[in-house]
């Protein structure tokens, strides 16, 4: 994409309004716009990386035997009534009433419609296991929203829906969302630690939240340090392997969120060396519920003797657009955002220092089309600016790789190559540096 044909409103000065570090930067970046308290429009930018942040999901989701689907953000409100959630969830919940008079809401999550689904579906127990996810937006009104798109009202959530005959199977269901789930986030560049948690208006008495450290966060953490440097789960996963025994060692450590948190277990079970008590940002949270749902609903499945059974559920989600947030929020200096590869709304940031000179048009032009042409994702600064103008824009936006294409280079047949994350520079010449890219 070329610079001089993009959209990109960067903003020199950080907006009063922005508190913490995500915010600021995805509004200085140019990626988000406020349209209302806690609500935003996300810019060409922005987009790119909630695709990247979608497509990591959608691919571990599938791979862990999840099934795509798309349910409406409008939910009719008898069905919450069907489930006493309707009363019960409070203000955050967005009511309102169509033009013939019947009760609607803006779904915040969507336990009741899946489970609508799955019981005018779903008839016996050999369609068991069933897990049923989608992307779609959401609404809390929350009293206060803040800090951007990590508190916001309308946001970007996926969230996913299991169905088995028993606890049993329902627990084999929710170790796969577990391991998923680190997967996940690892593929983002993030370390995000699995932690005993509440389960609140969701239900059930089985709840861990994934948090990423930081002191921005909202919520208060405490865990043993060595849960830190647990790798994640790789590649060779078995889905229909033993994942409690894969989850074992991060359960081996104490880790929980403030609300359950233990003082004397935790004083008991890590050396003083060892404690880690500091704040998170919560980028998804798993849950198992049992009957929760099933019984109010009357979801239920003829079992192996025949005899109607209802069926024990969870949930699954992972904050999508929080994520955009929680990944500057662990990846950024004080020039702007470091994006991880993974993530990153382009791959390079091609700089060409003297648009209107044929030399370095030249080679900028042909680099651009050879790396494009090869499915590197580029944008390409052609845009008339100093040099110390179009620097600070591609190190505040933060992709991973810059180009440098200037005159005195070109006269060597040369390029400057930087990488966003170090700072470190290295001069190729223009052959090298494309075979640089294409060899990943």
């Amino acid at each position: 994409m070329r610079l001089s044909r993009y959209f990109l409103p960067t903003l020199r000065e950080t907006p009063k309004e922005a508190e913490i570090v995500s915010h600021r930067l995805m509004l200085r970046a140019g990626m988000i716009r406020q349209q209302a308290a806690g609500i935003y429009s996300w810019l060409p930018l922005g987009q790119n990386v909630l695709a990247n942040i979608e497509q990591i999901v959608r691919e571990e989701q599938d791979r862990a035997g999840a099934i795509e689907i798309l349910m409406p953000t409008i939910q009719p409100a008898d069905l919450w009534r069907e489930s006493g959630r309707y009363d019960d969830y409070g203000k955050e919940m967005l009511r309102i009433e169509d033009r013939h008079e019947r009760d609607m809401l803006y779904g915040p999550t969507n336990e009741e419609m899946v489970t609508d689904i799955f019981r005018s579906s779903v008839r016996s127990y050999r369609a068991l296991p069933l897990n049923l996810y989608h992307i779609q937006w959401k609404f809390r009104d929350e009293v206060r929203p803040r800090f951007g798109i990590m508190r916001g009202r309308e946001f970007l959530m996926k969230d996913a829906y299991s169905f088995d005959i028993d606890e049993a199977s329902a627990r084999v269901s929710y170790n796969r969302m577990f391991i998923s789930y680190l997967r996940t986030f690892a593929r983002m560049g993030l370390t995000a630690i699995p932690m005993r948690a509440e389960t609140g208006p969701i239900g059930g008495d089985l709840s861990h939240e994934f948090l990423v450290l930081a002191e921005t966060g909202e919520s208060g953490v405490f865990c043993h340090g060595d849960v830190l440097d647990l790798p994640p789960p790789g590649d060779e996963i078995d889905y229909d392997g033993d994942l409690a025994a894969m989850i074992a060692p991060w359960a081996a450590y104490y880790a929980a969120t403030e609300d359950v948190h233990d003082a004397a277990r935790f004083e008991a079970e890590v050396p003083a060396d060892k404690r880690l008590h500091t704040r998170g940002i919560e980028v998804g949270q798993v849950f198992y519920f049992g009957s929760k749902y099933s019984d109010p609903m009357k979801a239920t499945v003829a079992g192996p003797d025949g005899a109607n059974v209802a069926v024990h559920s969870g949930s699954y989600g992972i904050g999508v657009s929080r994520l955009a947030g929680a990944i500057i929020e662990a990846s950024h200096d004080d020039d702007g955002i470091i994006w991880p590869e993974s993530v990153a709304p382009f791959q390079i940031g091609l700089v060409n220092l003297k648009p209107g000179n044929a030399t370095t048009d030249t080679a900028a032009d042909d680099f651009y089309h050879r790396l494009t042409k090869a499915g590197i994702t580029v944008l390409y600064d052609d845009v008339e600016n100093s040099a110390g103008a179009k620097f600070a824009t591609m190190d505040l936006i933060g992709l991973p790789w810059q180009v440098i294409v200037g005159p005195r280079g070109i006269a060597s047949g040369e390029v400057e190559v930087k990488r966003r994350a170090t700072g470190e520079r290295e001069t190729l010449t223009i052959d090298a540096a494309i075979n640089r890219f294409l060899a990943g």
